[in-house]
């Protein structure tokens, strides 16, 4: 009997396309279930080194997201970004996202990225909530010229959150939630529109589900 096992050879000297490289860490995505491709993963799947990767696209991450996937190990994240991307997922869920959510889509950070800035996915969430729950300020927006505009006409991402958790991350129109129909999108509109002189406050904005904002338009 052969007791000869398959190995994975990787091919070198041969020259490399970045359309090659691209195709296979999507390949190696597909294989894995997951669209987060780190270097190790990839180096146990992938037809070629991770540093030929890197050396085509300048970086690891580069290389990733030209290919459509999500960084895995990406650092120096802002608190902005890593509180939008929370709200992003609570507003997915219509509820407090869970550790184990951050692997899956939507999310486009993994749980590495919280832990490296706010020690531990606890301390992450409970810093999002005291940033989104401060006062907001109201900055004016710089590119309206009409002097009587005291908002910005989009809302700030602490403001949005005050409308989300306001309304209960239900549609204002059809009552519709994302907690019943999970992948429904929750916007947070104007009532009164922007373009007939509505401001950018609390009290002038509503959460309405993407079927029901379409349908509103300017209306």
């Amino acid at each position: 009997m052969n007791d000869q096992k398959f190995r994975l050879e990787r091919v070198r000297g041969v020259l490399v396309t970045p359309e090659a490289i691209l195709s296979d860490l999507r390949l190696v995505a597909k294989k894995a279930g997951t669209d987060m491709i780190s270097q190790r993963l990839y180096k146990d799947l992938g037809a070629f080194d991770p540093s030929t990767a890197i050396r085509k696209f300048g970086s690891w991450n580069e290389a990733v997201l030209t290919a459509g996937l999500k960084v895995a190990n990406e650092v120096d994240i802002s608190d902005d970004r890593l509180f939008e991307n929370l709200m992003l997922l609570w507003t997915h869920y219509g509820r407090q996202p869970r550790r184990a959510e951050l692997a899956s889509y939507p999310s486009k950070f993994s749980q590495s990225a919280y832990n490296r800035r706010f020690r531990s996915w606890t301390d992450a969430l409970a810093a999002f909530v005291d940033f989104a729950n401060a006062t907001e300020i109201a900055v004016p927006d710089r590119k309206e010229t009409t002097s009587s505009r005291k908002t910005a006409r989009d809302p700030s991402l602490r403001l949005r959150w005050q409308v989300l958790q306001r309304d209960n991350f239900v549609c204002k129109a059809c009552g519709a939630s994302p907690s019943l129909q999970p992948g429904l999108r929750i916007d947070v509109d104007h009532i009164v529109p922007w373009s007939r002189g509505g401001d950018t406050t609390e009290g002038n904005l509503r959460t309405l589900c993407q079927p029901c904002n379409l349908g509103k338009s300017n209306l």
